[in-house]
């Protein structure tokens, strides 16, 4: 059976669609310079990761912000009111993925850990399709950001699984921009680390750029206890509603993980994370926070009363409220 395949940038489409394989192998990685057709692709890829990398860092308002965390995606379209920027950061070893249909403007953000991968992309695109039906032009365009050359290659992996998977999708996916892994790679003081840790989508425009976000809520610790507990990758946002919603999660009761609160900083980081020495400042923090909120709330069902999710919606003045349900 034909697979479709991801389409290579305008650029070089005289070439034709390149296999996944060798997007992995040559493109991604840089092993094919010696290969004169492939020499020029990855010039131009390595050219436009570089484009992105040097765009400004933006401090997005949190009033007009969706911000997506770990294992989460969020969808709208450009008529959406109560959303401008879907966003999210603090991506060492993750991966941000952006899908958008440049017809009917509908655009969706993820935060992928690697996690479950292969389930996870067919639902960024139906979350696309899905708000798109009705558009008979445009295509899918998606753009990939996160990762870092990390000694564990977990951003090595988690960048062919994603290629792979969106490989295998029926609909025709244009790859538009790739700044992931060695493309995405800075060395500070002998360290590697991520160049671009955030970014965020213009929900009217479809530009994508690199992002900082000092409010990432709604929930802020209950959408890190959902993760930090196993929950899987799941959408946040009824944009036909304007309305976030998390839960219901569960977790059971787990005493053992106060141990974390009376660690220093190192072992927090050699334990927890999959990228200790490229973490951003505030991880270890998040790490206790989390895991405070945990023990301080052991039972999840207290958080949802009659087994429903909580909603939020946004307020005149920008914030998003807790929507209290009779």
């Amino acid at each position: 059976m034909s697979l479709c395949q991801i389409s290579i940038p305008s650029q070089i489409l005289e070439i034709g669609r390149i296999p996944v394989q060798l997007l992995n192998q040559f493109v991604l990685f840089s092993l094919f310079y010696h290969f004169e057709p492939f020499n020029y692709f990855a010039f131009m890829s390595q050219e436009k990761a570089k484009a992105f990398r040097s765009k400004p860092l933006v401090d997005v308002d949190p009033k007009c912000l969706l911000y997506v965390h770990q294992r989460e995606f969020a969808a709208t379209t450009p008529a959406d009111k109560c959303v401008s920027v879907i966003g999210s950061d603090d991506a060492t070893t993750c991966h941000l993925v952006v899908l958008r249909h440049t017809g009917s403007g509908a655009v969706c953000l993820g935060h992928c850990d690697g996690s479950s991968t292969w389930s996870e992309v067919p639902l960024l695109v139906k979350a696309v399709t899905s708000l798109s039906d009705a558009c008979k032009e445009g295509r899918l365009e998606l753009h990939l950001v996160g990762g870092f050359n990390d000694d564990s290659t977990t951003s090595h992996n988690l960048s062919l699984d994603i290629l792979a998977a969106f490989q295998v999708q029926k609909e025709d996916i244009h790859l538009e921009t790739c700044c992931i892994t060695e493309m995405n790679d800075v060395v500070v003081n002998g360290t590697h680390r991520p160049v671009v840790y955030g970014i965020g989508v213009d929900v009217k425009t479809g530009d994508v750029y690199p992002a900082s976000f000092p409010h990432k809520g709604p929930a802020e610790e209950l959408r890190s206890a959902r993760t930090f507990t196993g929950g899987e990758m799941v959408n946040i946002y009824d944009s036909s509603r304007g309305l976030f919603q998390i839960g219901p999660c569960t977790w059971s009761q787990n005493l053992d993980i106060a141990f974390w609160l009376s660690q220093n900083d190192d072992t927090i980081l050699k334990y927890l994370s999959t990228s200790p020495r490229a973490e951003p400042p505030h991880f270890v923090q998040h790490m206790k926070s989390t895991i405070q909120f945990l023990l301080d709330h052991p039972n999840s069902e207290s958080l949802f009363p009659g087994g429903q999710p909580q909603f939020y919606h946004r307020t005149e003045t920008g914030d998003w409220e807790r929507v209290v349900q009779s």
